[in-house]
């Protein structure tokens, strides 16, 4: 073993010098990777490439501080010497040395070269807090003879004998050596610059269902096993955005329960007419002794987006949580919410209310098409399944919502409702999102604010969007 680790070493030093003549002749691979890695992991974060070559790709994620390994010390001098204000070292992916945890870790064509897969990833653990976010990118194993056949005709550099591992594969070791498989998805149907057809191909067609299983590129992002949180209960802030919603105020107040260590409700008004305000000012007064509510007062109105974000950075709690003022979703069910959130089931908690019969004519049947429609697509696009993008309840932690709002780039002011934003975030950041089926109640006070063909509209110009920045950037 240790004779291969040797030789292994010696044929990437040989390389080396040539490594970067061989990426200018054909740079549509790499860039496709590093346009796939961007769209994984967000600028500013702290990033440990393991098989960093000469430091191309860990330059181009532009992080807050990284550090990049390679087996080869000449890899790893080229790579200093393009990119100072970065750090390279010489290691073993499969014995690191490492005493330091990032925010993601990086392994770009890596697991191919290894002698013993299970034991890289073993050893990935000591660099992982409990956030972190294992990106790996590998070959498919389908085009195993078409790289031979281009490495005999002088388009690819040549490269040692590989492991080829089928994705199913390679997440069951991920699985067993202590990860959990958040996003598996195929990129890069045309490695080759062609006029027209390369674009065509991995803009569009790369992502097709059937068609991407042939791309050259799998990508696996995994996050670490969760253990058992402390028992230490969280705080809980419940932000109930709401519009001309008197009727419902003193109800959502009652029904609200208590939840971890400490409850509190943010109200956010958007210049109600109806006296909302006053009602929600009653309330507090009431509850004084009891319990804690927060008004936060929207003016001017500007729909249900902005109030979300305005109540979620006036919160307190270390989760915070959204219910429609309309209680078509039934405050009684935020505790399930908070359980699946506290014991680390999952880190974005959406309700979905398209399990369970719904009451009378809580959705009407264009909603409902559009609901499922939306589903479908944006489970497409963010490659995880969201069954429901449109249910008012959400939950995260505070501190994911912070990070999602530090890169919130794509919808903008677009988004009335605040979902899509969020759960674009949350995909973004490789949040695993995880559903709580609800059942869902006609109103039983004041009137729907949602205009079906004007935000079918927007919605379906943001999806426009996140396509265009997803798939065609």
């Amino acid at each position: 073993m240790r004779s291969d680790k040797a030789a292994k070493q010696a044929y990437f030093d040989a390389v080396a010098p040539v490594r970067d003549a061989w990426k200018r002749r054909h740079p549509l691979y790499h860039r496709e990777i590093e346009r796939l890695c961007r769209s994984l992991i967000p600028p500013q974060a702290s990033v440990l490439e393991i098989g960093c070559g000469t430091g191309d790709l860990l330059h181009a994620l532009q992080p807050r501080r990284g550090l990049g390994i390679d087996l080869s010390p000449r890899m790893v001098e080229i790579a200093q010497r393009k990119y100072p204000d970065l750090e390279f070292a010489a290691g073993d992916a499969e014995a690191l040395e490492i005493e330091e945890c990032f925010d993601y870790v990086l392994l770009s064509d890596l697991v191919g070269h290894v002698d013993d897969v299970w034991l890289t990833f073993r050893n990935l653990r000591r660099v992982c807090h409990p956030s972190t976010r294992i990106v790996v990118t590998y070959y498919n194993y389908l085009w195993e003879p078409m790289l031979r056949a281009a490495e005999r005709l002088g388009l690819k550099s040549p490269q040692a004998l590989q492991n080829w591992l089928p994705p199913q594969d390679l997440a069951n070791l991920a699985t067993v050596t202590g990860f959990e498989p958040l996003k598996q998805g195929h990129w890069l149907l045309c490695p080759l610059w062609i006029p027209l057809l390369a674009g065509l191909a991995n803009r569009l067609l790369a992502h097709l269902p059937g068609v991407r299983r042939l791309d050259l590129v799998h990508y696996l992002v995994l996050r670490p096993e969760p253990t058992p949180r402390e028992p230490r209960p969280l705080t809980c802030s419940v932000v109930v955005p709401c519009r001309n919603e008197v009727g419902n105020v003193a109800e959502t107040v009652a029904r609200i329960p208590s939840m971890g260590a400490r409850t509190e409700i943010v109200f956010v008004d958007g210049d109600s007419t109806d006296g909302t305000d006053r009602a929600i000012e009653a309330e507090r007064e009431r509850y004084r002794e009891i319990k804690q509510i927060r008004l936060i007062r929207q003016v001017p109105a500007t729909g249900k987006g902005d109030a979300v974000r305005r109540g979620f950075e006036a919160a307190t709690g270390d989760v915070v949580m959204i219910l429609d003022a309309d209680l078509s979703v039934l405050p009684e069910d935020l505790p399930k919410f908070y359980a699946a959130l506290a014991e680390g089931r999952g880190d974005f908690v959406n309700g979905s209310r398209l399990v369970y019969p719904m009451e009378g004519q809580a959705m009407r049947f264009l909603n409902l098409l559009a609901n499922k429609i939306f589903g479908a697509l944006f489970s497409w696009l963010l490659e995880q399944r969201i069954r429901d993008t449109l249910c008012g309840t959400k939950v995260l932690l505070r501190r994911d919502y912070q990070r999602i709002a530090a890169n919130r780039r794509v919808f903008g002011e677009l988004d009335p409702f605040g979902d899509f934003d969020l759960l674009f975030g949350a995909a973004h950041l490789s949040l695993k999102i995880v559903e709580i089926p609800v059942r869902y109640h006609e109103r039983t006070y004041g009137q729907t604010k949602i205009r079906r063909f004007y935000h079918g509209w927007l919605l379906l110009k943001m999806f426009c969007v996140a396509l265009g920045r997803l798939r065609f950037q």
